[in-house]
């Protein structure tokens, strides 16, 4: 006669319909703390396009990377991690402390801190550690390019850019045979004898433009290159592109300035700024090219594995 031992029973793991329920809930809860930061994030992007656009669409590229690995994702079942709850209450707390703490705390990147732990805490504990492995790179992503930067984040480098937007400005002026003269980051165009001034103010820095397209160079990167090297050169590549063109968008103003004083100033400033992004993208997508071909053999190693 054979008698088997009493097992422990296992907690039934939750079915894929529980999981998203579970997911929805904490979005709409999400949705109800965090709404003044997410209306001001929406805000910003909206009433500056040309700086902040790109932000509106940051979710849906993470989005895209987690569907590029839906099949990773979803190859076993989901396996919930509790004692990821520490990290969802942490960045719950960290946020209500920059809301209605202490004066220096009220801010917006010290509060999108607070959003990024409750995130990545939230999709940790339903979704589990394994399934962490295929969303931390795009969850990191969005939360660290879908919010816009602060003057006092940003003026780290903002004057080193400026003054060398200005430089290459003036150059790129002088090589096209206009008569200009600079003076700090203020450029003069003179024609006919009548000087038309353009101040490359801390906005035409192109520190904005250097986020953005690090955030395009990190895509590229993840979704079109292989190997290490590959993917941090193109992600480094982000700042001479977006200098060079920040600097041709400067020279466009200025060559504008011509005609129209205003053309320098105003919306038609931000315009300049959005038409001059597609071809930045082409010449964006001309480094990658040239990274992908010029680096066979790294390319051929990582197909050899």
């Amino acid at each position: 006669m054979t008698s088997t031992a009493t097992q422990p029973r296992r907690l039934a793991e939750p079915t894929a319909p529980v999981v998203f329920g579970m997911l929805a809930l904490l979005g709409v809860l999400g949705l109800a703390v965090f709404y003044d930061f997410l209306r001001q994030q929406v805000a910003f992007a909206v009433s500056q396009p040309s700086d902040w656009g790109h932000t509106l669409i940051i979710p849906a590229v993470g989005v895209y990377f987690v569907w590029l690995r839906r099949g990773e994702l979803l190859a076993e079942p989901f396996s919930p991690f509790w004692p990821a709850l520490a990290v969802l209450l942490a960045g719950v707390a960290w946020y209500a402390l920059c809301v209605i703490g202490p004066k220096p705390l009220f801010h917006h990147n010290l509060q999108a801190a607070g959003v990024t732990l409750a995130l990545v805490g939230a999709a940790w504990t339903i979704l589990g550690t394994r399934a962490m492995r295929v969303l931390w790179f795009p969850l990191l992503y969005v939360c660290i390019f879908s919010q816009t930067l602060s003057e006092r984040m940003l003026s780290k480098v903002t004057f080193l850019l400026q003054d060398l937007a200005a430089l290459g400005a003036y150059g790129l002026l002088l090589v096209l045979g206009l008569d200009a003269d600079r003076s700090g980051n203020t450029i003069t165009v003179i024609s006919e004898g009548v000087s038309h001034p353009l101040n490359v103010a801390e906005a035409c820095s192109g520190m904005r433009m250097v986020v953005a397209f690090t955030a395009l160079g990190t895509f590229l990167a993840y979704t079109q290159m292989h190997g290490l090297v590959q993917r941090t050169l193109m992600v480094l590549s982000a700042i001479p592109v977006a200098v060079a063109v920040n600097i041709l968008r400067i020279v466009t103003l200025g060559v504008l300035s011509l005609a129209d004083a205003n053309f320098a100033s105003g919306e038609f400033h931000h315009f300049v700024g959005l038409v001059w992004m597609l071809p930045g993208l082409l010449l964006f997508l001309g480094v990658q090219w040239v990274i992908n071909n010029v680096m066979v053999e790294d390319r051929g190693a990582k197909r050899a594995v």
